[in-house]
This record gives C-alpha cells, structure tokens and sequence, in this order.
C-alpha cells in the first residue's frame, strides 16, 4: 500500500510538471509573437537646457501598442538637440520635451514662446530662504513709497505686484530635481514682457520680497496693498476745524443817568462827562 501511495504522488508531480512547462511554452510563443518597436530613452539624467549626444541615448524595444505619441526611434534624430525640460534616466525622449529644433543650448531654450527671464537681486531672506528653487512659483511683493498729492506725506506701502511666476534659475543652476534649499544672490524668473515691465519698475522705486507658493495653486488673489497705518492700525490725525473770527465792537458809550447832575469837562482839546 505504501509503494502505491509513493507511484500516486509520484504520477501527480509528473502531470503537475508536464503541465507547468505546457503553460510555459505557450506564454513564451505568445510573447515572441508580440510586436514591438525601437524607442530612443535616455541613458543618463539629462539636465533642461542640456545639448543631446549619442552618448546620452540608447534604444530599447517598446511594445508597439503602447508607444508614446512623439517618440523617435533612432538616436541620430536627436543629436544636438536641446533638452526644454528635465529627463531622468530610463524616460522616453519626446518631442514636447525638446526645444524647437535648431535652438542653441544654456537658459534661453528653457524660456516658453513668448515669455522672457529676468533676474532679480536676492539675499536670504527675500530669496525664501533659499527655497525658491528653478521650477517652483513665487509672487512678488514690493515695498515703496507710494506718492501722495501736494503737500501730503508720503506713505510706506507694501502690495503684490505679480503672482504664479517660475522661477527658472537659481544663480547659475536651472536643474529642477534638487529639493535642498540653495541660498543664492540672483534669482531668474519667467515673465511676459508687460509683467517684465512691472518688475523693472518695482526693483527701481523699492524693494522686492519673493513669496513661495504651492505649485498646484493657480488662483489669483487680488490685494490693495497695505500701508504702515492699516497695519498697526493707527487713527487718522483729525482734520482742523475752523476757528471762529472773533470780531471787536467798540464799547458802547456812556450815557448819564437821567436823574444826574453832569458837568462836560474840556482839558487839553479832550472832552469828559463829570456827572454827581
């Protein structure tokens, strides 16, 4: 009986084994009969603003169905080339992530079609502490005097005069997958040309703050600044009121009683009324 029981498990296994490599086999037929297509991805981290050689590229079989709309296929389609964004290593290269073909390499291909970069003078305070890294979005305060009518005061204000703008650069890095915080003197921005305008014009009647936002936030807040008065909440100096003219009337002259005795008394040309 126990040699019968060893032959059954034994037959069992077999037929387990023999069934395993038929699923196998037909898996593997299967597989080598899907067709697939040579796609170029990047071999190494490609920084934005970075020049594309064969030496960045390699090919890799891509299944056909599932190829991403703008891929290339061969890597002499890509040779100087300029990286708009930033491409990690194993990614596709895709055409929306190239500058135009024919751009020269360094800041300016990252810059979008109509846009212009602008750098603006920072420390550690005003540049976020260094958090205002390329690729995030920061609004833009300025604290100036804001001009008043003749014969008042100038008064101190402090109002955002841009919002959502990219950063594009810190100093002289424009690489966007570093999250460390990089304390820097200059910060380049992304602008159209009106909003490059308004820039200008704040760096020259004050001075600028830069204010971090979160990147997903596309609301616009519209604010009318605050001046030194609204913020410590100081009353306004009453206006003076008008101060009545005080008019002097000649005091009324005497008259005698009618009971009275007068005398006019008339010494050195002058007249007086003596009355008992």
């Amino acid at each position: 009986m126990k040699n019968l029981k060893a032959i059954g498990l034994i037959l069992a296994a077999l037929l387990l084994g023999l069934v395993a490599a038929a699923w196998a086999t037909g898996w593997a037929s299967r597989q080598a009969g899907i067709s697939a297509n040579k796609v170029v991805v990047a071999a190494v981290d490609i920084e934005p603003g970075s020049k594309i050689n064969a030496e960045m590229l390699s090919t890799i079989d891509w299944p056909a169905g599932a190829t991403p709309s703008g891929a290339f296929k061969a890597s002499a389609d890509l040779q100087d080339r300029i990286a708009r964004l930033a491409i990690v290593a194993g990614e596709p290269m895709l055409e929306r992530k190239l500058a135009p073909a024919g751009t020269l390499g360094g800041l300016s291909a990252v810059i979008a079609e109509g846009k212009r970069a602008m750098t603006v003078r920072v420390n550690d305070v005003v540049g976020v502490a260094g958090f205002a890294l390329p690729g995030n979005y920061v609004d833009v305060v300025v604290n100036a005097q804001q001009d008043q009518a003749k014969g008042e005061q100038a008064r101190s204000v402090s109002k955002t005069v841009l919002e959502r703008v990219l950063v594009l650069a810190v100093a002289q890095e424009a690489g966007r997958d570093d999250t460390k915080p990089k304390v820097v003197s200059a910060v380049t921005l992304e602008l159209s040309p009106q909003d490059a305008e308004k820039l200008d014009l704040a760096r020259s009647v004050g001075t600028l703050s830069l204010v971090l936002r979160n990147q997903v936030d596309k609301q616009p807040v519209a604010t009318s600044g605050v001046t030194k008065t609204e913020l410590f909440g100081e009353a306004r100096p009453a206006a003076p009121q008008p101060v009545a003219a005080v008019v002097r009337r000649p005091a009324p002259a005497r008259v005698a009683p009618a009971s009275a005795h007068c005398v006019e008394v008339i010494q050195h040309g002058a007249s007086s009324l003596s009355c008992f």
